[in-house]
């Protein structure tokens, strides 16, 4: 008896063991392996985001989201960045403006002027949620003179069916100028963003 017993248990035990590591397993694979240089990059924007909100509790001090358009659309930089442990928790795919694209492969460039169709730097805050065309999409405020048209133009963060989930060989999809995501990943965005008392700063670079 005592003998089933212990097999039992052993076998409980090695079921628990291998339900863990496959949590595990599944989390890292979140986040992808990216070079010191893009990481020291993050770092510094984020640096620069906390001193932006410094003393200001409009914003969130905890987590920012971060992009960066140096990297190739087909890869993840839509960086969910934890402002106190200054890490990144999450990435995923993000779309450009097409008005943003140019003759030369890895090229982009940006503009604030309305019917453009490109993606403007600087750093946004994010706003109240409603419904368009997309969905539910979050309201988005340029807050330097880069982007400050954003609202006037309908710049929102939205997601999007044709935005793959994984990371490709080759760009993505294109949008009219909004940080463009996939579906699966705006869920946990969202998450993040609803669950936010105070705004969330999305900070985009090149």
């Amino acid at each position: 008896m005592k003998k089933l017993f212990f097999v039992l248990m052993s076998i409980i035990m090695l079921m628990f063991s291998i339900k863990i590591l496959s949590k595990s397993t599944n989390h890292s694979s979140i986040i992808s392996v990216f070079n010191n240089a893009t990481e020291e990059k993050l770092f510094n924007r984020a640096k620069n985001i906390k001193k932006f909100i410094v003393n200001n509790s409009k914003y969130n001090n905890e987590v920012a989201f971060i992009i960066d358009m140096k990297i190739m659309s087909g890869k993840n930089r839509f960086f969910v960045y934890d402002l106190k442990n200054n890490k990144i928790i999450d990435q995923g795919l993000v779309a450009h403006g097409i008005g943003s694209q140019t003759q030369t492969e890895g090229e982009l460039i940006f503009s604030n002027e309305p019917n453009s169709l490109s993606t403007s730097l600087g750093k946004y805050s994010v706003g109240s949620s409603y419904t368009g065309q997309f969905g539910k999409s979050y309201k988005l405020f340029g807050l330097e003179e880069t982007n400050n048209k954003a609202f006037a133009r309908n710049i929102v963060l939205h997601k999007y069916s044709k935005v793959p989930f994984g990371e490709q060989e080759n760009p993505i999809c294109k949008s009219f100028g909004c940080p463009m995501i996939n579906v699966e990943f705006y869920k946990r965005i969202e998450k993040l963003i609803d669950n936010s008392k105070t705004n969330i700063i999305l900070d985009i670079f090149y």
